[in-house]
């Protein structure tokens, strides 16, 4: 996109498409739409008065797209992990507990065939409607989701399966009872087990990637990230609550935090973007799911002629070389 008016006609383009299909399936869009009709103001204001240079547009142009894509991770109707597991796998035998404390209902997980190959799923479900999303507590896992994750992690190794994850949670559950049985601890044991894994791991940000919620089972050899799913260590509205002690500036949170597609693509944080339809994975689920399985499947192909011992190497030096800085 190499002017403003291009992005204007584009975003446009979506809140166009947005508002019909609200029409056709009568789904609430409110939360994706507010965000893009805001931006197309703003972007018709900078046109009119043409004050802006090209450079300070652009910039001006790509933190929008940033609040934008994060309203798309979260519209009403977008795919769930259960959507894409029913339609991209067979035979998924869901396992439960921790063997420790009980079962968690936001972080699923068992052995599958992902289109024909055999592998172990950890998924992370939101919920499809109001009473399964409180049942879920909107995909933030409580530490036996975290634990159960690991049990299926040692089988993965024992019966040599592959390992999928994908990903959608604003974070892990912050209530009390979950710091009581020792949320952060169970968070690090298993990014530690998942780093250990001797089988291929392909990881796969669908919606949110909230913090170390999404991270426990984000250590992957590959990692993607779907076009409009966003991750980063904190959500836009906490990191402005901490910053500037107001939550409505959010959208000046998601352009300081790079945290989109594009950006995580860019900083080298994913290996690879993996196309939605126009107007958002919500807008044809079947296309979104097509797009999502030819990538994993993909990526797995490439990952099975490697050794144990080139999978632990080739993983730890995929997170070692993350991340810049400058001595002053």
């Amino acid at each position: 996109m190499s002017t403003m008016t291009d992005l204007l006609r584009e975003l446009e383009h979506k809140v166009r498409d947005l508002e019909q299909t609200a029409r056709k399936t009568g789904q609430n869009l409110e939360v994706a739409l507010a965000p893009l009709r805001e931006e197309v103001a703003k972007l018709r204001r900078a046109e009119d008065e043409g004050k802006k240079g090209d450079a300070e547009a652009t910039e001006e142009r790509r933190g929008g797209e940033r609040w934008a894509r994060v309203g798309l991770a979260r519209a009403p109707g977008r795919p769930t992990a259960l959507d894409y597991v029913e339609r991209l796998t067979e035979n998924f035998v869901q396992l439960h507990g921790d063997r420790l404390y009980g079962d968690d209902t936001a972080l699923l997980g068992g052995p599958a065939l992902w289109q024909g190959r055999p592998v172990m799923l950890l998924v992370q479900q939101k919920g499809r409607d109001t009473k399964t999303k409180i049942m879920r507590r909107f995909g933030m896992s409580n530490p036996e989701g975290y634990r159960k994750a690991m049990r299926l992690m040692d089988l993965a190794d024992k019966f040599g399966l592959p390992v999928v994850a994908l990903i959608d949670t604003p974070g892990a559950y912050p209530g009390i009872e979950a710091e009581e049985r020792g949320q952060g601890w169970a968070i690090a044991e298993s990014i530690q087990r998942m780093s250990r894994l001797k089988v291929p791991a392909v990881c796969a940000v669908i919606g949110e990637g909230g913090s170390g919620g999404a991270l426990a089972i984000g250590v992957g050899n590959r990692v993607l990230i779907m076009e409009n799913a966003w991750y980063s260590v904190i959500s836009p509205e906490a990191c402005a609550s901490i910053i500037w002690k107001d939550s409505s500036k959010a959208p000046e949170a998601a352009e300081a935090l790079r945290l989109t597609a594009p950006d995580l693509l860019e900083l080298g944080i994913v290996e690879e973007v993996i196309p939605e339809p126009e107007g958002g994975a919500h807008t044809d689920p079947g296309a979104a799911a097509q797009a999502l399985g030819e990538a994993v499947s993909r990526h797995l192909q490439e990952l099975s002629g490697l050794s144990a011992e080139e999978l632990l190497a080739g993983r730890a030096e995929r997170f070692r070389v993350m991340g810049e800085y400058e001595e002053r």
